[in-house]
């Protein structure tokens, strides 16, 4: 179980982005989280994904509580989940080729030998035709990027996915390609899925129950 209580989270200054946000996204299940742009969903979504600390709340998976957050969590519940971003270009280095991009979590885990394997089973699911493997960022699409992305996010094989507007900036038949490769792989594995969107037609169509935003917000403001 991915489990979110009372999460209250901001950046340092001014109020908080989120406040008092609970979720829970239980194995092998689709969740969507639908809202406008700027509500804090995404901010949610980095903390479920352990990237971002909380102000107040606390973070369980696998039945485990979260207490380290980015680079000091423990590495079990970092390769437990893996994330892709709106913005390919800003997630992903400019610098390697694409299946040294989708490569660099085996190489930090020390799982090397993995790599043949992975990137050719990778590559077929995402739709990454060996020369655009060996190309870098800026010789490929957007669309291809975030196939590399997504391939990057799977590499590890987690049992969680986190998908924070994955299609926000990509066409109709890339958007269906990967939300196919995001459920073939759930399917084989039985990964649960937090996808994060404003699209509600996407969300409904993909994930098996959609939470919008001011449900969160307001089962809080009922509170108090």
């Amino acid at each position: 179980m991915l489990e979110l209580h009372d999460i209250t989270a901001g950046y340092g200054r001014g109020a908080p982005v989120v406040r008092g946000a609970t979720l829970t996204v239980a194995p092998g299940e689709s969740v969507g989280l639908l809202g406008p742009s700027g509500c804090g969903k995404s901010t949610l979504a980095r903390v479920a994904a352990l990237l971002h600390r909380p102000d107040t709340g606390t973070v369980t998976l696998d039945g485990e509580p979260v207490h380290r957050w980015r680079h000091r969590a423990p590495r079990a519940q970092r390769t437990a989940i893996g994330v892709v971003f709106q913005q390919p270009r800003l997630s992903a280095d400019p610098r390697p080729r694409l299946a040294d991009l989708i490569a660099e979590p085996l190489r930090a885990t020390g799982r090397r030998a993995e790599i043949p394997q992975r990137l050719t089973e990778l590559a077929v699911s995402v739709g990454l035709t060996p020369d655009l493997l060996e190309r870098r960022p800026h010789e490929v699409s957007d669309g291809q990027l975030q196939r590399a992305c997504l391939a990057r996010a799977l590499v590890l094989r987690p049992r969680w996915l986190i998908c924070d507007e994955m299609t926000a900036m990509l066409d109709a038949s890339t958007t269906a390609a990967l939300v196919a490769a995001v459920e073939d792989y759930r399917a084989a594995t039985g990964a649960g899925l937090l996808a994060v969107g404003h699209d509600h037609v996407l969300l409904d169509r993909w994930c098996e129950r959609t939470v919008h935003w001011q449900e969160l917000t307001a089962a809080k403001a009922g509170e108090r």
